[in-house]
């Protein structure tokens, strides 16, 4: 059975570089999911800067819909990197998939069945105000509720807030402060 290892927190907190540094700690044979949809410029523009971040170091699979079947058919690899959850549910949302839940149920059991681990990586969504449209609403909750059930699971849990990455499973450990982001006085 695969570890989950998952990494949430808000807009650039430096969620995506620790999960990069922490797949590269697993060995040569690395795969990437990316769940982004580009649908407009500014979505391909952040393709391609997280293509080049990654740069060949991983094979990379764009799965905007059947992830957990995914996850379920990749073998002989090391570890798996999947970027993001939250555009994943979004994507669901959109193609009018009513069973959210059920759907990170499968993702669960497809982590669960695999052997190797997994490193996820998630928006957090819930510490804002509430959404002024049931859509919106609907999808912050949808979050939620799978934060929840992936933190449960997770052997590894790790929180970006304010450029500092905090393990908060198996215990509260300061990982990473990005003091280079700090403004010159």
């Amino acid at each position: 059975m695969g570890a989950l290892i998952f990494i949430g927190g808000g807009a650039r907190s430096g969620k995506s570089a620790l999960a990069l540094e922490r797949a590269l700690r697993f060995g040569p044979r690395r795969v990437f999911i990316a769940t982004a949809q580009a649908f407009d410029d500014e979505m391909r523009d952040r393709i391609v800067r997280h293509q080049d971040e990654r740069g060949e170091q991983f094979d990379t699979l764009e799965v905007p819909l059947e992830l957990p079947e995914t996850l379920r058919q990749i073998s002989s690899c090391d570890v798996v990197l999947i970027d993001c959850l939250t555009l994943w549910v979004t994507n669901l949302l959109m193609a009018e998939n009513e069973d959210i839940q059920g759907r990170m149920d499968e993702l669960l059991a497809a982590i669960g069945a695999v052997d190797f681990p997994v490193v996820l990586v998630t928006n957090e969504v819930g510490l804002g105000i509430v959404p002024m449209n049931a859509l919106a609403r609907r999808f912050r909750d949808e979050v939620g509720r799978a934060h929840q059930k992936l933190s449960n699971a997770a052997s590894e849990v790790y929180f970006g807030a304010l450029g500092v990455m905090l393990r908060l499973k198996p215990g509260p450990v300061e990982m990473v402060s990005r003091p280079s982001a700090v403004l010159p006085s």
